[in-house]
């Protein structure tokens, strides 16, 4: 899965979803993902801080999965 597929496919679930990168950050943790709501709960949150986008889209795969939230059911 990419990124604007997981990011479309949790707006459709009503999630809102940041991923950002940023030069202006140390490389270890140069990239920002951040989702909120929808599927997740009205008060649900997560984010993580990681050094590459693969990495925070693995991150965000996993997060979900521990919520039983699936791209792939």
């Amino acid at each position: 899965m990419e990124v604007l597929e997981l990011m479309e496919w949790l707006a459709e679930r009503e999630c809102s979803v940041v991923f950002k990168a940023d030069g202006e950050r140390e490389r270890g943790h140069r990239w920002m993902v951040i989702v909120s709501g929808g599927a997740l709960g009205a008060e649900s949150f997560f984010r993580t801080d990681l050094s590459s986008a693969d990495a925070c889209l693995e991150a965000t795969l996993d997060h979900l999965a521990s919520r039983g939230i699936s791209p792939f059911a």
